[in-house]
């Protein structure tokens, strides 16, 4: 293969995931954003377009001047909305740290196992991605309501004289969460363990280090991107996540994709809960910037 070949066999592989950002990412965001600016009617769609690109550039350039953030400024404006996005962001923090205590034993145990053990125990943490979503999610219905199996189970054992109430609680969505994110996080911290130099531990041992010492000054530090990608491929499906506050979240779980839903499927504000999901993608970013400032950190300390 030529020179000049390769230069354009390398420019399309650069080219074609860029496009398919420009494609399934950025045209749906621009989409999204045109209708966050966009007023309500009682219409089909049930919005008044603002920008109307077929009236000609005169007219489009008079409503780019017009443009106001009104929709944005009542989202920011009401406690509902603000208790939405705190609820979310808290309830995903919380089954993202769960996840991270759960997931480093499992993850550290796997990839200390004979490496013929290995694959058969990751199948058995993806194994749950056979099955439906929506199923597994339904399942933990019967698990957690008050005749579910885990309240008959403890009630047969005696350790509790009366049924809990973790159904329609924001317990049951935590544990939905948790439960159903959990290979996301197991996975990179495998990854991540795996590639460890043993050596480093054999040399901590020789210079005295105890095995908690060599785990907390060296396994831990070694696997830190692990322990951050984890946590970014849980916490942010977790954030705007609808089906799981739905089914196991009761009347107070405000999670901010449920709210979404409502303003689009019931209240028919397509303008209000799109300014939501923008607002959602920004506060998303937050940690994907701090993850790609720590990334360059890393790079220019090596």
């Amino acid at each position: 293969m030529s020179i000049e070949k390769r230069s354009i066999f390398a420019r399309l592989t650069v080219a074609v995931p860029f496009l398919w950002l420009a494609i399934f990412f950025l045209l749906p965001f621009l989409i999204v954003f045109k209708i966050s600016l966009s007023d309500d009617a009682v219409a089909q769609p049930p919005y008044v377009p603002v920008l109307n690109f077929s009236e000609g550039w005169a007219a489009l350039r008079e409503k780019i001047l017009l443009l106001d953030f009104e929709n944005y400024a009542f989202v920011l404006g009401d406690w509902l909305y603000i208790y939405s996005y705190m609820q979310s962001v808290l309830l995903a923090a919380l089954a993202t740290a769960i996840l991270v205590l759960i997931g480093y034993p499992v993850a550290y145990a796997i990839a200390r196992s004979p490496r013929g053990f290995r694959p058969v125990l990751l199948l058995l943490v993806i194994l749950p991605f056979f099955t439906s979503f929506l199923i597994r999610v339904y399942a933990w219905i019967g698990i957690l309501s008050r005749e579910g199996l885990l309240n008959q189970s403890l009630l047969s054992l005696g350790a509790i004289s009366q049924p809990l109430e973790i159904l329609a609680t924001n317990v049951a969505v935590v544990i939905g969460m948790v439960y159903s994110y959990f290979p996301f996080m197991v996975l990179p911290l495998y990854a991540a363990l795996e590639r460890m130099d043993d050596s480093l531990l054999e040399a901590a041992a020789d210079l005295g280090a105890t095995p908690s010492q060599a785990f907390w000054r060296i396994t831990v530090p070694v696997s830190t991107p692990g322990i951050v990608a984890g946590a970014l491929l849980c916490f942010i499906p977790a954030v705007g996540e609808f089906v799981i506050p739905d089914l196991l979240g009761g009347s107070d779980t405000q999670m901010i994709g449920r709210t979404v839903w409502n303003e689009f499927a019931v209240n028919r504000s397509w303008s209000v809960s799109s300014a939501l999901a923008i607002l959602i993608l920004l506060v998303l970013l937050i940690p994907i910037l701090i993850y790609q400032r720590m990334q360059l950190r890393e790079l220019e300390g090596r």
